[in-house]
């Protein structure tokens, strides 16, 4: 399957994604090649708008520009908790290139998934990966920077 990143103003960015059903080697597929367009980009996270494919999947990797990678996919996300304290970054998007934004976000999120095969997953995170998962969530729904962040 060949992906191609999408940029702003292709609606499929503004659609709010549908639920993965169906955990076969197709989904697999999806995900190794989100990772392979991700890492070409050069980006941290990317979600399957970005690349046309209008399904609850995101795949991040905040580790890989600075030390050893640590892929991640998270399919049927669900933010479960967050923090009220949030913190201000500068954040930019590979569907919006060029342009970067100030956003806030929390400093923490506790996230629900399913892996490739179905099974539900939670964890914690924080720091960066808070942050990119907040980002890579927000384009599940239809949501990009620049509906929540100031230009820089």
């Amino acid at each position: 399957m060949t992906l191609d990143l999408r940029f702003d103003g292709d609606p499929v960015l503004r659609a709010v994604a549908q639920p993965v059903t169906i955990f076969d080697a197709a989904l697999a597929d999806l995900v190794r090649d989100m990772f392979a367009v991700m890492y070409a980009a050069p980006g941290r996270g990317l979600a399957a708008p970005q690349v046309g494919v209008s399904q609850r999947v995101f795949v991040i990797d905040t580790t890989w520009k600075d030390a050893e990678p640590s892929p991640q996919a998270f399919v049927n996300p669900q933010v479960v908790a967050r923090s009220d304290e949030t913190t201000t970054g500068t954040e930019a998007c590979l569907s919006i290139p060029k342009r970067a934004f100030t956003v806030a976000r929390p400093i923490w999120v506790d996230l629900a998934w399913q892996d490739l095969d179905g099974q539900p997953l939670q964890r914690h995170f924080d720091g960066i990966a808070a942050i990119c998962i907040c980002h890579e969530y927000d384009h599940l729904d239809g949501v990009l920077i620049t509906d929540i962040g100031t230009e820089q």
